[in-house]
C-alpha cells in the first residue's frame, strides 16, 4: 500500500467518474460516512465520526444545500477536527455538460502529473554564499525503488549531489504541501547513519509500514550542520521529514510550529463528483513514541517564516566561522557581513564616480554601480568609507584607493579567496 501524506490544498488525485443522477445531499452525506467507517485508520473513532455525519444529515441540516461546493464545505465542517487531513472536495464530473467540456471546476490531471510538472517537487537547488547548500522543496515526489531510473530518484539525486561539497545545508519546507514517505525517508537517510532507528512506523488496519526507504542514500553525510525552515504551511509530509529529523537530534528546526497532519491516506470517490480524503494509517516515531497530529512540529528557533532563510544562513556561518579553518575564513566573514546593516556612511559617493582601468563606476539614487565593458553593471552596498560589496556577490569586494587630499586614485576588487587586483583612475 502506498501512503500518501499530503495537506489539504494539494489533493490532486484523480477521481472516477460519477453516475449522471444527481444524489440527495443525504445519500452524498451517507456515502462519505460509509467509506469513513470502512477505511479511517482507527476503526472506533471511524465509527464515532460516521456517527456524527449521519446524525446531522438525518436532522435535516444538509437538505437545503442544492450547490455541491457548498455541501462539500458543510460535510468538511463536521470531519476536519478529527484529522488534519480529512477534507470533502467537488469537481465537476465528467458527463458531457458544457461545463465539463470548458474543463470549469473539472480536474484535468493528477496528482502524479503535478509532482512531475513541478520538478518532483525540487523548487530550487543552490550553492549561498559561503558555501552554503539549499533545497526548497513544496512536495514530496513518490520513489519507485525498484526502478533504477525512476526520475523522482534521480532528481532528489541530483539536488543532494550539488550540496555534497557545501559545508552546511538548508532544506527550505515553508511552502510544502506534502507528498510519500518514500522521499521523506530517503532523505533523512542522506544525513543519518544507515539503518538508524528513526524511522516513523505507520499503523493501519491492514498492518505496518515503515517510512525507512527500501534503498538508503549512499553517500550520507553524518556531521553536516543542517537546518530545515517551515511554516505554518508546511503540512503532512513536509512535517515528518523535520519531524524525525528533530527527533534524532540530526537538524536545527527553524520558522514556525507546522501545520499539523500527521495521518497519511488517499482520496476515496462518494460519487457524483464528490470524494473524501481519509487518513488510512497512523505514524508512530521510535523516539519519540508519538507525531505531529494537532500540535505540528515545534522549532528549535521560534521566529516569523519569512525571516527563516536569513537565520539559518546566520546559524550556518557563525558555526563554520568557529570551526577557524584559515583558507575559507573570509568566505564565511564576508558572507555573513551582508546580513549586518551598514551604518550611515558620511561619504560624498558622486566623488567615486569614473573611470579605472576597464571599470566604469557610475552613481544613481539607487547608489554606485560598477560596470566593466559591454557587462551587466552590478549595483554596490557600501561596507565603510571607501568599501562596498556587490549586491548579488558579497564574496567579492572593491575598495577605493584615495590620496592625501580624499581623492579616489584607484578601485581594487577583492575576492574571499585572498586575491587583489588594482585599476588606476584614468
Amino acid at each position: 500500500m502506498r501512503l500518501m501524506l499530503l495537506k489539504f490544498a494539494a489533493l490532486l488525485f484523480p477521481l472516477s467518474m460519477a453516475s449522471a443522477q444527481t444524489p440527495t445531499p443525504r445519500e452524498t452525506a451517507e456515502s462519505v460516512a460509509s467509506l469513513i467507517e470502512a477505511n479511517y485508520f482507527d476503526a472506533e473513532r471511524a465509527t464515532s465520526i460516521a456517527g456524527e455525519i449521519r446524525a446531522a444529515s438525518t436532522s435535516g441540516a444538509w437538505d437545503s444545500i442544492s450547490e455541491p461546493l457548498i455541501l462539500a464545505t458543510a460535510l468538511t465542517g463536521i470531519i476536519a477536527p478529527y484529522d488534519g487531513h480529512f477534507r470533502v472536495t467537488w469537481s465537476q464530473p465528467d458527463d458531457g455538460s458544457e461545463a465539463a467540456e470548458n474543463g470549469r471546476g473539472r480536474q484535468l490531471y493528477g496528482f502524479g502529473e503535478f509532482i512531475q510538472r513541478s520538478g518532483f517537487g525540487f523548487r530550487r537547488v543552490a550553492v549561498l554564499p559561503g558555501n552554503i547548500g539549499y533545497i526548497d522543496m513544496t512536495n514530496f515526489a513518490h520513489i519507485d525503488f525498484g526502478n533504477p531510473e525512476d526520475p523522482a530518484r534521480r532528481a532528489v539525486d541530483a539536488a543532494l549531489a550539488l550540496v555534497a561539497a557545501t559545508d552546511a545545508v538548508i532544506i527550505d519546507l515553508r511552502d510544502n504541501g506534502g507528498g510519500s514517505p518514500a522521499m521523506v525517508g530517503y532523505i533523512a537517510s542522506a544525513f543519518t547513519a544507515p539503518n538508524a532507528q528513526i524511522y516513523n512506523v505507520f499503523h493501519s488496519r491492514s498492518g505496518e509500514q515503515n517510512e525507512a526507504p527500501a534503498i538508503y542514500y549512499p553517500h550520507p553525510r553524518l556531521a553536516v550542520p543542517l537546518y530545515i525552515l517551515t511554516s505554518g504551511r508546511t503540512g503532512s509530509a513536509g512535517e515528518a521529514l523535520p519531524y524525525t529529523l528533530q527527533a534524532a537530534d540530526r537538524a536545527t528546526i527553524i520558522g514556525e510550529a507546522t501545520y499539523g497532519g500527521a495521518n497519511p491516506g488517499g482520496t476515496f470517490d462518494a460519487g457524483a463528483g464528490f470524494a473524501v480524503f481519509i487518513s488510512t494509517g497512523s505514524p508512530v516515531n521510535p523516539i519519540t513514541g508519538s507525531n505531529w497530529e494537532g500540535s505540528g512540529v515545534q522549532p528549535d528557533i521560534a521566529i516569523p517564516s519569512e525571516g527563516a532563510l536569513d537565520r539559518a544562513q546566520l546559524m550556518a556561518l557563525d558555526t563554520l566561522i568557529a570551526q577557524g579553518d584559515a583558507a575559507y575564513r573570509l568566505d564565511r566573514e564576508w558572507a555573513r557581513s551582508a546580513f549586518v546593516p551598514a551604518e550611515d556612511i558620511a561619504q560624498d559617493m558622486s566623488a567615486l564616480v569614473g573611470n579605472y582601468g576597464g571599470l566604469t563606476v557610475t552613481h544613481s539614487g539607487t547608489g554606485l554601480q560598477v560596470r566593466q565593458g559591454r557587462r551587466p553593471a552590478l549595483s554596490l552596498v557600501p561596507l565603510g568609507p571607501g568599501l562596498f560589496y556587490r549586491a548579488d556577490n558579497p564574496l567579492q569586494r572593491y575598495r577605493f584607493v584615495t590620496d592625501e587630499s580624499g581623492a579616489a586614485t584607484a578601485l581594487e576588487t577583492l575576492r574571499s579567496d585572498g586575491t587583489i587586483s588594482r585599476q588606476e583612475r584614468g
